[in-house]
């Protein structure tokens, strides 16, 4: 948890871009992730010089070249500690002309981060507001990982209060709770193929360290942690940038993050690739044929976004892979050919463990929608034995437009840092999910329907052409209204009209 001189810090270099005319706020977080880039950069660089002092040996590791440029001009201008002691429009000048064009040279080592600097671009307007910005970033203190990702994750929460840039950003403790619901192992692939600013990716990251440290011990699990777990794609260039920087701040050290549209035919084949899938998909509505990949539209013709992302699912995970996806609703009960062959599919031919309904506030202010979280497992054999249903009231925060906090921070989110109380259940229902999605195979099968969550066997489902929404198996409660006998309503109604005379009467005298 960063600290609130920490967050006073980085909202002085966020006003700072506001009041020089960078409004956008995807733009201004773009901007501090290249220079932090910078500053991460020169960190690496002097840790492979002391590294180098310490074992007698040649530099190995480092980042800028030694001695000058063919201009005559120091290479160790580019550092971070160096130029911030310049003054302003030297600094701003050894920034834009020679800092920036170097990290476009950057990509020639292959990694997926370094490629989208290919074009990074300096937007500061001046010198005098880079001078402020870098003094400071230069204040923060980055040397702990954990502090690097949350106050990563800080500036990105800066989206979800800034407009329309919040569709890239699901809730954090949304998030939360799928990755505790999957239990990522530590030696899963893992995959979002829309995953925007990567906050799939960096939950479960930490799920890993936090649950599988031993492995990561070993000069095989740390391979395969920082090279070949986490994948993301995504098609806009800003996302790719502000992910790639959000897992190398948490610690990935080669995350691969692609430029891709994951439903288009040029997209390549990924098949049987990834162990698990952790994603909110984009809702488009529709897409022209002409764009989408021919073997996804052989396995479901429709123009629907997220029956396709569903469809590429399938394909993407290992037998045995699962995932856990938001979809809306409509996916849930649509009555389209298409909508029906998913829904048969899920049930039919793999296994879907559980539907998580979520309240229709969710996602605002931006959306109103109403979604559920998909739980299943290819297999292509079936298993579906009974689906698991959980309906959630409350996930922790209003439901209007403010979204604010119903319950105290500690006692937030599906795992709560301080102890649960049963009160606070109704305002949120995320750890009690969690509970009870531990016992949907035991105790959870005698629950009755007219709980928050029970399960349904898999010849209902189907007898019900594979409607998966919880409405359609819900029971509700009906209480028990005692009605008066017919005799004592004749015998109200007479006294009622003996008043009604007597008060008629009276007002008769009261004239005369």
């Amino acid at each position: 948890m960063i600290t609130g001189d920490i967050k006073a810090r980085i909202d002085r270099v966020w006003d700072t871009f506001w009041s020089g005319g960078i409004s956008n706020p995807t733009d201004v977080i773009e901007q501090i992730t290249y220079l932090l880039f910078i500053r991460r950069l020169d960190d690496l660089h002097t840790a492979a010089l002391q590294r180098a002092q310490v074992l007698g040996r040649p530099v190995t590791g480092g980042i800028f070249p030694e001695g000058t440029d063919e201009q005559g001009r120091d290479w160790n201008d580019l550092r971070w500690s160096v130029f911030r002691n310049l003054d302003p429009d030297r600094m701003y000048e050894v920034v834009d002309k020679r800092v920036f064009p170097f990290l476009q040279t950057l990509g020639v080592d292959g990694s997926t981060f370094s490629q989208h600097m290919e074009h990074a671009r300096l937007t500061v307007p001046n010198a005098y507001m880079l001078d402020k910005v870098v003094g400071l970033l230069s204040d923060i203190p980055m040397q702990n990982r954990d502090t690097n990702g949350d106050l990563y994750e800080y500036m990105l929460g800066k989206l979800s209060t800034s407009g329309t840039n919040g569709q890239f950003r699901t809730p954090r403790h949304i998030i939360d709770l799928m990755v505790n619901m999957t239990a990522p192992r530590a030696d899963d692939v893992i995959i979002d193929p829309a995953c925007g600013t990567a906050g799939f990716l960096v939950v479960a990251e930490e799920y890993v360290r936090r649950h599988h440290a031993q492995v990561l011990r070993t000069e095989e699990g740390r391979r395969h942690f920082h090279h070949d777990m986490f994948h993301g794609f995504d098609t806009d260039p800003h996302m790719l940038r502000i992910g790639s920087m959000n897992m190398l701040l948490h610690g990935i050290e080669n995350p691969d993050i692609q430029h891709r549209d994951s439903l288009s035919q040029q997209a390549g084949h990924d098949e049987d690739k990834y162990s698990l899938i952790l994603a909110n998909p984009p809702f488009a509505g529709s897409l022209d044929y002409e764009q989408v990949s021919k073997d996804l539209l052989r396995d479901l013709k429709t123009r629907k976004t997220e029956l396709l992302f569903l469809a590429l699912f399938l394909r993407l995970l290992k037998p045995g892979g699962r995932a856990a996806v938001v979809v809306p609703d409509g996916v849930l009960f649509g009555s389209s050919a298409a909508h029906r062959k998913l829904r048969r599919t899920l049930v039919e031919d793999h296994h879907l463990s559980a539907i998580v309904k979520l309240p229709s506030g969710v996602f605002k202010p931006y959306a109103g929608v109403s979604t559920a979280i998909l739980f299943f497992t290819r297999t292509g054999v079936g298993g579906t034995d009974d689906v698991w249903f959980y309906d959630v009231k409350s996930d922790g925060m209003s439901l209007d437009d403010k979204r604010t906090m119903l319950v105290p921070a500690d006692r937030f989110g599906p795992v709560p840092a301080g102890e649960f109380v049963e009160a606070d259940h109704e305002r949120n229902n995320l750890p009690d999910v969690l509970r009870r999605w531990a016992e949907r195979e035991t105790s959870e099968r005698s629950r009755p329907r007219t709980e928050q969550s029970f399960t349904v066997p898999r010849a209902e489902i189907a007898a019900n052409d594979y409607d998966l929404s919880i409405n359609r198996y819900k029971e509700v409660v009906h209480e028990e209204v005692e009605y008066p006998e017919p005799a004592d309503i004749i015998e109200n109604l007479k006294k009622l009209d003996a008043q009604i005379r007597t008060g008629l009467e009276e007002l008769e005298g009261m004239l005369a």
